[in-house]
Parts: C-alpha cells; structure tokens; sequence
C-alpha cells in the first residue's frame, strides 16, 4: 500500500510498517493525546521496541516520527497490528 494508505490505517487504530525498512520489530502509529498529557495534538510515532538486532546500541525507544521523502513515495507498507 502506499503512505496515503497506511495514514489512514494509522488513523483508524492500526499500526503499520515498511516492508523494505531493514529493521524488524519497527512500527508506526498514531497518538491521540488524553486530557492532561503533555502533547496536546494527536501525532505519529515510530516504535522501536521491538527491534530484532544483535546491536546492543540500537535504541529501543518510542518517539514521535517524521516521514522522510521516501517513506513517503513507498509503495511497500504494510498493517503490521491493530
């Protein structure tokens, strides 16, 4: 699918993911911000927290994402969980 795609798939409650992305265990999705939270508008994250790699620098984080010039003009993203 393709990032118009997977954005509505994030806004629907999904997660998605790059096939091409060489990392596995990598997702994106959308937060919607709670009354009280920090964040006052809904944003995208990346979630690393599931990385599968021998490297034991690679960060194993949750953190808002921008998306680069190619993931945007990809046509291999994919629903990787609800």
């Amino acid at each position: 699918m393709n990032f118009g795609q997977a954005l509505e798939q994030i806004k629907s409650g999904k997660t998605v993911a790059r096939k091409g992305w060489n990392g596995k265990g990598i997702y994106i999705g959308l937060i919607k911000p709670k009354d009280g939270d920090a964040m006052t508008h809904d944003f995208i994250y990346i979630d690393t927290t599931g990385l599968q790699t021998d490297n034991p620098d690679a960060p194993l984080n949750r953190v808002p994402w921008l998306a680069s010039q190619t993931d945007m003009l990809a046509e291999d993203w994919q629903v990787v969980g609800d």
